[in-house]
């Protein structure tokens, strides 16, 4: 799954109607059970490491918390992309969960929305951006060894989300404030295609460009975001846009998250019904033991993975994080999980429970041979 972010950059222009802003590619990896002592990372890639922050800028409640990772900014580089040399700026952060978000800047300047497509599928001159991205994740692997706890034997497809953000107020050709609620109704198809990957938005249907662009979000009059499944618009002042990126990125890494604990999941029942059905009782022990550390170790994955969507210092934030979960369809995902963690569980109960059986068996004959022989001493007593 693919999602892109577009912010709008100001710069000098004759046409202020121009669009203007970066793209932001947003990659999540599952790299480990768990990335510990993150504290004594003092570089990354190269680039000392420091501790996000975040300032809220909407209405917020008296008590803030977010989740802050460890994290590092590469230095800007100039790389040859399709029409030419275009400035990229790379962000990666560090998560106690044992994942790494990887976050890729490029800016843009156009006058169609539809002309930001060709963003969706970037390639430079000598490779795509997403094998660019997958290369440094294993790069980072490597460099972290030390610091996973348990790490996965191979990566699995990274979860990507793309944002187009567009600098706020929008204007008009003869640099008029447009209103950004207005200018969506008035590019509804547009922005459905930009989100969908269609070139043509004419050929969309009215129900897929309705369905495509129905959640979205406004503050004041000129900021907006648009959030599709694997696609998000964003226009807002430059200084807003990080506050929505990050939220936009955990609720990524969620997903990315629990697709690992499913796999992980899936591995361990497998494992369990085929362990049950060898009846050795040493093995069996075994099996007990490999169960109870497993559902240990997901429980403690599951309250990790809750703390770091702590987030809500800001309700506008929050709502946003809403409409998230609900596109990357997070509550199924967890009751799939959850499901499966009952699951389990009762294979976990059952083996226990069979293991007691056998441990007062074990016990009951214990006791009748000893009694047996407690008669047979007594017998041969009142004979001598």
């Amino acid at each position: 799954m693919g999602h892109w972010y577009i912010c709008s950059m100001s710069a000098n222009n004759s046409d202020p109607s121009r669009y203007r802003g970066y793209v932001a590619y947003m990659f999540a990896f599952d790299l480990a059970y768990e990335l510990k002592d993150t504290a004594a990372i003092s570089t990354l890639l190269g680039q000392p490491m420091a501790e996000y922050a975040l300032d809220q800028s909407k209405r917020s409640p008296r008590h803030l918390f977010f989740y802050r990772p460890r994290m590092v900014k590469l230095p800007p580089t100039e790389r040859m992309g399709p029409a030419g040399l275009v400035r990229v700026e790379t962000t990666v952060k560090l998560l106690t969960v044992g994942a790494i978000t990887i976050t890729v800047r490029l800016p843009f300047e156009t006058e169609s929305i539809s002309e930001l497509v060709g963003y969706h599928d970037f390639h430079f001159a000598h490779g795509s951006l997403q094998d660019e991205v997958r290369q440094m994740a294993l790069n980072i692997r490597d460099e972290l060894v030390l610091h996973l706890v348990r790490p996965i034997a191979q990566i699995i497809d990274e979860e990507a989300f793309t944002v187009f953000c567009l600098n706020g107020p929008l204007q008009g050709s003869t640099g008029e404030n447009l209103n950004a609620e207005a200018w969506l109704k008035n590019h509804r198809r547009e922005v459905a295609g930009l989100l969908t990957q269609e070139d043509d938005s004419s050929e969309l249907s009215d129900q897929e460009a309705e369905e495509s662009t129905q959640h979205w979000l406004s503050y004041y009059g000129d900021d907006i975001v648009v959030m599709d499944w694997d696609a998000a618009l964003l226009i807002d002042a430059p200084s807003d846009f990080e506050e929505v990126l990050y939220v936009m990125e955990l609720a990524n890494l969620q997903l990315a998250e629990l697709e690992a604990y499913d796999r992980l999941l899936d591995d361990a029942l497998q494992s369990a019904y085929r362990d049950l059905r060898n009846r050795a009782l040493r093995r069996k022990t075994e099996v007990l033991a490999d169960l109870r550390d497993l559902r240990i170790d997901l429980a403690r994955m599951n309250d990790e993975m809750s703390n770091i969507t702590k987030f809500f210092g800001d309700w506008h934030l929050a709502r946003i994080y809403s409409i998230m979960a609900g596109r990357f369809h997070l509550a199924e995902w967890r009751k799939n999980v959850d499901e499966k963690l009952r699951t389990l569980n009762d294979l976990y109960q059952l083996l226990a429970g069979d293991q007691n059986n056998r441990m007062m068996l074990i016990l009951e004959i214990t006791i009748v041979v000893l009694f047996v022989i407690d008669l047979v001493i007594l017998v041969l007593g009142l004979k001598h």
